[in-house]
């Protein structure tokens, strides 16, 4: 009797993690204690996703836990699993916003001191506008700015920051967007910038 309640006090253990997992991100400073939980149990946690065709992605150092789908083997006679995580097509502005935050987030870091990068809507704005065809429309290019970083607030890679009053909007950037745009997806996404940017000033001789 004491072993079965054993089995299903473990088995229920792991269901608290597995399903905050299939549903995103776990942070460890949203939850210590589901954090330490994982700790505690990620080998279990791992031999389950598996065979679901996931794997755990766990940054101690960073403080989060994800799924993702594993690498497909190029084994042509290996069987093809249905993807469990879903790819997401990013448009342009949003790829090229991720790609300036994972920047900035790379400067941040190699200044020291603090962990956490916040960076006002206006900031985010400045950073972006150089990259972007000429608009004498001030609001509708702010707005369009808003609608992508919206887009990365709902991916998960911002935080929107609740404002002082009369401040603008302030925004974290989660520092699982490391995970995600790596030194690798600089590189490719620089080289397609440069052709974009060769584009644009071509188009403004026009």
């Amino acid at each position: 009797m004491a072993e079965q309640e054993l089995e299903n006090a473990a088995a229920n253990d792991l269901s608290a993690l597995l399903i905050p997992l299939l549903k995103g991100v776990i942070y460890r400073e949203a939850d210590a204690g589901l954090w330490q939980a994982l700790l505690n149990l990620q080998a279990r946690v791992r031999d389950y996703v598996a065979v679901l065709g996931l794997e755990l992605v766990l940054d101690e150092a960073e403080g989060y836990s994800f799924l993702r789908s594993r690498q497909e083997s190029d084994d042509d006679a290996a069987p093809r699993l249905p993807r469990l995580v879903a790819r997401r097509p990013l448009s342009f502005p949003v790829s090229l916003l991720l790609a300036l935050l994972r920047k900035k987030l790379a400067e941040f870091d190699a200044g020291g001191g603090d962990t956490r990068l916040v960076l006002a809507r206006d900031e985010i704005v400045d950073l972006v506008r150089v990259f972007l065809p000429e608009s004498s429309n001030e609001a509708r290019l702010i707005d369009q700015i808003e609608t992508h970083l919206n887009k990365i607030v709902e991916l998960g890679f911002l935080r929107k920051l609740k404002p002082a009053a009369g401040q603008t909007a302030m925004f974290e950037v989660r520092r699982i967007l490391k995970a995600f745009v790596d030194a690798q997806w600089l590189a490719d996404f620089d080289a397609r910038l440069a052709a974009y940017q060769a584009q644009l000033a071509q188009g403004n001789k026009l």
